[in-house]
C-alpha cells in the first residue's frame, strides 16, 4: 500500500518540515570552496632562464636566449632608471614578446632584509613600468652577520613585497635552506625552506654544482627543496653558475666550456623529470655564460 505523507503522524510531519527548512537554507547559501592550490608541471627538457645584471643591448640578448632555450630573463631593474634605460628595457620587452620570452624584474640587496622601504620602492616602481611579468628577488640575507636572528625580518620582507603589487614573486634561495629550523607560527613545515615557499609564487634554487646527479651534484644538493616545492605546489627552477667562484672549484662552469655546460644541464633535465615542481634551469649569468668557449 502506498503511504502518503499526509497520513503520517505529527512527529513524522514535524521532521519532514525541519528537513525542508534545512534544505532551503543550504540552497540559499552560496557555495564557498577553498581557493585552488597552485599547480606545477614538470618543465620539458631544455627549458632555461638567465640572469641579466648588466646593461646589455637587447637584440643580442634575445638572440642568445632564443638560441639556448631561455624562456625567462631576469633583468636588473633600478627604480632610479633614466629615460635611456627605460627605453632600453622597453625594447628588450618588445623583443622578448616577439620571441615568446618572459621578462622579469630582478633586484635585491642583503640589506633589504631589514630595509623594507628600499625593497618596496623597487617592487612598486618595477610594477608601475608595466614591463615585467614577475618580480625576481635576490636578497641573500645569509650574507649579513648574525643573519639567523634576522629570519623573521626576512620572512616579513617576503610578505610585504608579495602584497605590494599584483605581480607574482619568485625568489632566489640556496639549496641548504631546508637545514635551517623555523618554529611555528612562521611555518608549519618546520624549516626556512617551507616558510619561504609559503610566501612566494616560485623559487630558483641556487644549486651551483658542475655535475648533474650523484653526491654533491645539482640534483644531489637540491632534491630536498624540489620535494618541498612539490608539496607546496610551487614551481622550482634549479640554477647553474658560470661566473668565477674562487673558493669553490666544483660550483661554477667558469673555465670549462659551453658544451660541458649544455651536456650537464641536459642530464639534469632528464633526471629531474621525476620531480613534479621542476621548472627548468636558470643560468647565472648572461655575460659569463656567453663567454664560455665551445
Amino acid at each position: 500500500m502506498v503511504r502518503r505523507w499526509w497520513g503520517w503522524d505529527a512527529g513524522a510531519q514535524a521532521a519532514l518540515s525541519l528537513l525542508l527548512v534545512v534544505v532551503s537554507l543550504v540552497a540559499a547559501t552560496p557555495l564557498r570552496l577553498p581557493p585552488p592550490a597552485p599547480e606545477t608541471s614538470v618543465a620539458p627538457p631544455g627549458t632555461r632562464a638567465m640572469w641579466l645584471w648588466e646593461r646589455e643591448q637587447p637584440a643580442p640578448v634575445v638572440a642568445w636566449a632564443t638560441a639556448n632555450g631561455v624562456r625567462a630573463i631576469f633583468v636588473y631593474y633600478d627604480p632610479r632608471a633614466d629615460a635611456a634605460e627605460l627605453a632600453r628595457l622597453r625594447q628588450l620587452r618588445a623583443l622578448c614578446d616577439e620571441a615568446g620570452v618572459t621578462l622579469d624584474a630582478l633586484g635585491g640587496e642583503p640589506t633589504w632584509t631589514t630595509d623594507h622601504t628600499a625593497a618596496l620602492t623597487w617592487a612598486r616602481a618595477a610594477a608601475a613600468t608595466g614591463l615585467f611579468r614577475r618580480l625576481h628577488l635576490d636578497v641573500e640575507p645569509y650574507l649579513l652577520p648574525s643573519w639567523q636572528s634576522l629570519v623573521p625580518r626576512f620572512l616579513a620582507l617576503l610578505d610585504a613585497v608579495r602584497a605590494a603589487t599584483d605581480l607574482p614573486l619568485e625568489v632566489d634561495v640556496p639549496f641548504w635552506l631546508p637545514t635551517i629550523t623555523v618554529p611555528a607560527p612562521a611555518t608549519e613545515g618546520g624549516t626556512l625552506a617551507d616558510a619561504v615557499l609559503e610566501r612566494v609564487d616560485a623559487v630558483t634554487v641556487m644549486s651551483y654544482r658542475t655535475t648533474a646527479t650523484g653526491e654533491n651534484s645539482m640534483l644531489g644538493v637540491a632534491g630536498d627543496l624540489l620535494d618541498r616545492a612539490a608539496e607546496a605546489a610551487k614551481p622550482a627552477r634549479l640554477a647553474a653558475e658560470t661566473q668565477p667562484l674562487g673558493d669553490c672549484a666544483y660550483c661554477s662552469f667558469h673555465g670549462t666550456s659551453g658544451d660541458r655546460l649544455r651536456r650537464t644541464l641536459a642530464e639534469v633535465d632528464v633526471a629531474a623529470q621525476r620531480y613534479p615542481a621542476f621548472a627548468g634551469i636558470a643560468v647565472h649569468r648572461y655575460d659569463t655564460w656567453t663567454a664560455l668557449a665551445g
